[in-house]
């Protein structure tokens, strides 16, 4: 048998939280998308559920801080250039508009009893990013904050619209228009 690796962990137990949130998501799913028996994700995991769901938020977390942050804070390069490539990440983390958000679907019921402060400091992360970017482009800070939020609105608010009307145009269009946001200011 292969071995798994950490990211092909991750990304599969990801893909079960995206779909059912925390409650949904049943220790057979979540070792069936890791390729994994249940008793070798428990030696992994030996705090279960909870521990799965906490390693995707800081693997989320780090992605977030690696693709988006850091990429929309580097100052040396020009400012055009980091959002689009911000939004070339964004797009390959949300599969361009087919895959629901890992904050969104762990908010609910126990999900967001047990993790509300991890999602909200990557949510604070997204909005932070923003933010800095919207600062790079000449923005105040009271217009750089109203922005950042329209911008996560916009991506989580498609990223719905675009699941229930199975078609990813939603999320394209506000993508577009993310990129309009920033460049026509």
């Amino acid at each position: 048998m292969a071995k798994v690796s950490d990211l092909e962990i991750l990304n599969g137990l990801m893909s079960v939280f995206r779909a059912k949130g925390y409650d949904g998501a049943s220790l057979n799913e979540l070792a069936e998308a890791t390729g994994l028996k249940k008793a070798s994700l428990y030696h992994r995991y030996p705090g279960g559920k909870k521990e799965m769901t906490s390693a995707v938020l800081d693997f989320m977390e780090s992605w977030i801080d690696n693709k988006v942050y850091a990429v929309l804070s580097d100052d040396e390069i020009p400012s055009v250039q980091r959002l689009d490539e911000a939004l070339i990440n964004i797009k390959a983390v949300y599969n361009n508009g087919k895959e629901v958000c890992l904050y969104r679907s762990l908010s609910m019921d126990t999900g967001m009893a047990l993790f509300g402060e991890k999602i909200e400091k990557g949510i604070n992360q997204w909005l932070s990013s923003f933010i800095t970017l919207g600062k790079a482009v000449h923005l105040d800070d009271a217009t750089a904050t109203q922005f950042a939020k329209q911008t996560f609105i916009d991506i989580q608010g498609s990223l719905v619209l675009s699941k229930a009307m199975d078609t990813t145009e939603p999320f394209e269009k506000a993508i577009s228009q993310i990129k309009e946001r920033y460049t026509n200011t």
